[in-house]
């Protein structure tokens, strides 16, 4: 059995840079988490590029994301109730970069179909969707970390490699 650590260990102070740089070094897909906002009266696709997503319980069937406290787009989603997460393809760097810029319209000439429980934004070309529920949001830090109920959810009849993110750039996976 493990002893706790001492109170003068868990004060320590990380550098935020180590913590970066150290953290780069572990590889993850990316997605873009997309919902339905209101704008004016008018119910508007909105969406943000995402790579701390993760399943969290088969049973009841739960996903995550953190998103930064700063995020101008999530507090836009939240109210629905809903979003959908499009997991990417290495094909679709351009998409992701486009979503993951802040205070432009994402969605402009972008096609997506609603996805069948709630509506959200799927995007086409996507290796997968899964559309969810907001089950709970917690506060995390300088993030807020997002669990949703998955309700539907579908895979690409396509096969493609993901889009990763390893030390701060996108990568392809290694030939078998």
């Amino acid at each position: 059995m493990a002893t706790p650590a001492s109170t003068a260990t868990l004060e320590h102070r990380v550098d935020s840079d180590d913590f970066r740089q150290v953290l780069s070094r572990f590889c993850s897909g990316v997605t873009i988490i997309t919902g339905l906002a209101e704008d004016r009266g008018r119910t508007v696709p909105a969406g943000l590029t995402c790579q701390s997503f993760f399943s969290l319980s088969l049973d009841p069937p739960l996903v995550a994301f953190s998103v930064a406290r700063t995020s101008s787009t999530w507090p836009r989603i939240e109210p629905s109730g809903a979003f959908c997460v499009n997991v990417l393809g290495a094909a679709q760097q351009t998409l992701c970069r486009s979503f993951a810029v802040s205070g432009s319209d994402k969605f402009a000439g972008q096609d997506w179909l609603p996805a069948p429980a709630t509506g959200s934004p799927a995007l086409p070309g996507s290796l997968a969707w899964i559309d969810c529920a907001v089950e709970t949001v917690h506060p995390g830090g300088d993030h807020w970390l997002v669990v949703g109920r998955v309700l539907h959810l579908q895979a690409a009849d396509h096969e493609a490699d993901p889009l990763l993110f390893y030390r701060a750039a996108f990568r392809r996976p290694a030939a078998a």
